[in-house]
């Protein structure tokens, strides 16, 4: 087998997994693949028959060896203790297989070794929704439409449907874990993008916006819900990753992380954003979930925009300065999504919206 990578316990798990799922077939190569900013690893593993011959018809041409890393629950949930330790199983196991029943589009799991923290699980391709918008901006909205199709089925079917055996179920996006994420925004975030201005000067405010975010009900939520973990495939359909933080939280939050993450501004005008939140709440009431006044709905958007982007401020810095280069380009762009949801709230966060606009 041709390796692009150093061995892991995952590569090595690989050949039998793989000899297990598929009869006569073997890994011929496996390239590792460029992770975002996950501490697991992924590697593109391209099969053949085991006569070297490619892979018979049954058997996908490629699959995706996953390497889980060391922890089952990111670190917001391993501070805060949202959920009891040790797990039964890995949450993307648990999370896949509340999303498979819902009839959401994920990646079929081929195999699974949790002593290994390895799994084996369907390629969905190359081509994220964020690059193929940017490709043909003028259609980025009918792109994004399919998004929000997918997302409702999170939204409504998966909050009809979750229950405890889903470890999402018992996570939620609370005031705690909204507090928690403006931990670096006040560190570092604000003396990178409002000079002078005092961050205990700003916590009245963020408190508040973190009581007001505390008040929405909660659905079934992906939580990083954005273009670069969502694949086209022909149809054009939509394949979901990333998906193991599920819990529960704001509906606007995922849409927040939609429709105005990163460099989202470059395909998703204002114009493109208000029809396509016209577009999720038609879906709500085409499928009869329950639905907040179309004032509220819209306030609680520009709050999840303005906390994911405060947030983000102190993260996309924060990486910088641990070395991860790349993401502070992001934030001017998410600098301008809080200043734009601030302009928008009207009087309220006086003094956040004077430190942004310095």
């Amino acid at each position: 087998m041709e390796s692009t990578a150093h061995s892991s316990g995952a590569e090595r798990w690989l050949s039998e997994a793989v000899t297990l799922t598929w009869a006569g077939v073997h890994a011929r190569k496996i390239v590792l693949l460029r992770g975002d900013l996950s501490a697991r690893r992924f590697w593109r593993v391209h099969l053949e028959s085991a006569t070297g011959a490619r892979a018979i018809a049954i058997t996908p041409p490629t699959a995706i060896l996953v390497d889980l890393g060391p922890h089952d629950l990111p670190p917001y949930a391993r501070a805060l203790k949202l959920v009891a330790e040790p797990l039964q199983e890995p949450p993307w196991i648990n999370v896949h297989r509340f999303l498979f029943a819902l009839g959401a589009p994920v990646p079929e799991l081929y195999a699974a070794d949790a002593k290994q923290r390895a799994m084996l699980v369907e390629d969905v391709g190359d081509d994220a929704l964020f690059l193929a918008a940017k490709r043909d901006a003028p259609h980025a909205g009918d792109l994004y439409r399919l998004a929000i199709e997918t997302l409702l089925v999170f939204h409504v079917e998966g909050s009809r449907r979750i229950d405890q055996s889903c470890v999402a179920s018992q996570i939620a996006y609370d005031e705690r874990l909204f507090e928690w994420e403006f931990k670096e925004f006040c560190e570092v975030g604000v003396a990178a993008v409002a000079p002078g201005a005092d961050p205990a000067a700003l916590a009245p405010e963020l408190a508040s916006l973190v009581a007001r975010l505390g008040r929405y009900p909660r659905v079934f939520s992906h939580r990083d819900y954005h273009g670069q973990n969502l694949y086209l495939q022909k149809g054009p359909k939509l394949r979901v990753i990333d998906f193991q933080d599920a819990l529960m939280a704001p509906a606007a939050q995922d849409l927040a992380v939609l429709l105005t993450t990163r460099d989202t501004a470059d395909v998703i005008t204002p114009t493109v954003e208000r029809r396509l939140l016209d577009f999720y709440c038609a879906g709500l009431a085409r499928r009869g979930a329950v639905q907040m006044s179309a004032g509220d709905f819209h306030d609680s958007y520009r709050l999840c925009v303005l906390q994911h982007a405060l947030k983000m401020i102190g993260r996309f810095l924060d990486f910088d300065r641990a070395g991860k280069s790349g993401y502070a380009r992001y934030v001017p762009y998410v600098q301008e999504q809080a200043r734009r949801m601030l302009a928008e709230l009207g009087g309220d966060f006086p003094r956040l919206r004077a430190a942004l606009a310095a």
